[in-house]
């Protein structure tokens, strides 16, 4: 980790978002006392980490080794016996948050991918933690599974978790999360609300005989973000809705430089992400 600081808005649901190899499991080993840092330090609630505010973290780093031929209320009873968190009452709540209280009866073998995955998540719930930390939680379902996942993150949010979830996947992130981090090579690359991180900016492409000179005098438009060359021509990035093509026009006429291309493309999202974690 090369000098992290961010801070996670209580009931949200928080990405930690980069490629693989980026120090998103690093750093969540890290905030749980698993991994020791050589330096710096980190608040639960406030406060620095100990057994006691780790009892209010609920965790999913790895899928829980259920066994197949008992029930998910059997399976659960020996989480809970194991990790000492929660009461056998709690059971039956969790599986009913977790959409499986008319399975809680059926053979773990006898699950879909989503289902298990999402009694996995169920055992993070013992214990009543307020803080629900999930590493890559869609990691190797179908779409039903992933869709069924999901869900169940926005309703954890809704019933008052806060929700941290490390992926590598831009699409669950920016479906399900209200916050973000983006890392590469375990530093931070961009933080805070996902729609302002990966904002899905206004590109514009323009060119004319003399690159380096056009590059020079665009950075006195007001408004533009930045100017890269992509080839034969510059990309201009503009706030989202704000991008008038006459008025470059204009801007650049007036500057005395004939342009030979002006156009508008929409750059998506995961041009976004690319952008920012190929740098």
């Amino acid at each position: 980790m090369k000098g992290i600081s961010f801070s996670v808005p209580e009931g949200a649901i928080f990405g930690i978002l980069g490629p693989n190899g980026s120090g998103k499991t690093t750093l969540m080993g890290i905030l749980l006392n698993v991994l020791q840092p050589d330096e710096g330090e980190f608040l639960w609630f406030g406060k620095p980490a100990s057994d006691i505010q780790r009892q209010r973290i609920g965790t999913l780093l790895e899928t829980p080794n259920f066994y197949h031929y008992l029930t998910a209320s059997q399976n659960l009873e020996i989480t809970r016996k194991i990790s000492n968190r929660g009461t056998k009452a709690d059971i039956d709540h969790i599986l009913k948050k977790v959409g499986l209280y008319e399975r809680r009866h059926s053979p773990f073998s006898t699950f879909s991918l989503g289902m298990k995955q999402r009694l996995a998540i169920g055992a993070a719930l013992l214990g009543s933690p307020k803080v629900v930390m999930l590493d890559e939680p869609t990691n190797g379902l179908d779409p039903v599974g992933i869709a069924e996942v999901r869900a169940l993150l926005v309703e954890l949010k809704s019933s008052g978790h806060t929700v941290i979830i490390a992926s590598h996947l831009l699409d669950e992130i920016e479906k399900v999360c209200t916050h973000v981090v983006i890392m590469k090579q375990g530093s931070l690359l961009a933080s805070g609300p996902v729609d302002e991180v990966l904002r899905n900016d206004d590109l514009v492409e323009i060119s004319s005989t003399d690159l380096s000179h056009l590059a020079l005098m665009l950075s006195g438009f007001n408004g533009i973000i930045s100017v890269k060359q992509d080839g034969p021509v510059l990309l201009i990035s503009l706030p989202e809705g704000t991008a008038d093509l006459s008025a470059i026009n204009a801007f650049c006429f007036a500057k005395g430089i004939h342009l030979n291309h002006l156009s508008k493309r929409k750059q998506r999202l995961e041009a976004r992400f690319f952008e920012l974690t190929q740098n």
